[in-house]
């Protein structure tokens, strides 16, 4: 929520004194687990910001609800019994970059690829995290764009084996129809890897 306040810094600092006046002003489709059906229904019920929500009794959000109702009762109010994992895997890394000049040629595409890989996989280094999918992704100069993905059984085993995946995924690519304006590579399928004592494999892409 904070991240969209300052764009395009995306950064704000809501502190708890101002927190009860943040979440008054705030539209209900912001909350989390309210979604897009969920914030139809509430506004079809006169519900449309957190001071509207705040103002509903826990007995009117229970009957139109059901479960879900004490959780909007509570958040409405800034109270979010749900437990804070602060070691949870995230979803997914990715690095992107915007070139000066449209790349056209696969060499330039790749180098440029390079700092890319050698920071996600830098990431995931750090937080003993494996990924098991690569996306590529490739936003043309007229800003179309497209991503393509490959899926291995197991953790990538080292940054070779990544930088194989995304010279694989690159190929085809070329040569372009447009001039390539920004190419960006994410990891997903991620989970916490296992020590091991044990040399890894290199996998067979």
């Amino acid at each position: 929520m904070a991240s969209d306040l300052n764009k395009p810094n995306g950064q704000a600092v809501i502190t708890p004194k101002n927190g009860p006046a943040f979440v008054e002003v705030l539209p209900v489709k912001k909350f989390h687990g309210v979604g897009p059906a969920t914030a139809e229904k509430m506004h079809r019920l006169g519900i449309n910001t957190g001071a509207d929500l705040k103002y509903k009794s826990l007995e009117f959000l229970v009957e139109h609800f059901g479960k879900s109702g004490p959780y909007f009762y509570g958040i409405a109010r800034g109270i979010d019994e749900r437990q804070v994992k602060p070691n949870r895997v995230r979803k997914s890394v990715g690095a992107e970059d915007t070139f000066s000049q449209d790349i056209y040629a696969y060499e330039p595409a790749r180098e440029g690829l390079q700092p890319l890989i050698e920071k996600v996989w830098g990431y995931c280094e750090a937080n003993g995290i494996g990924a098991k999918s690569v996306t590529l992704k490739v936003k043309y100069a007229d800003f179309n764009q497209i991503t393509r993905s490959k899926t291995v059984p197991a953790p990538l085993p080292a940054i070779a084996a990544l930088e194989e995946i995304v010279s694989l995924l690159l190929a085809p690519v070329f040569p372009p129809r447009k001039g390539i304006r920004l190419l960006g590579v994410t990891l997903s399928s991620l989970e916490r890897r296992a020590a091991s004592t044990e040399p890894q494999l290199r996998l067979a892409l």
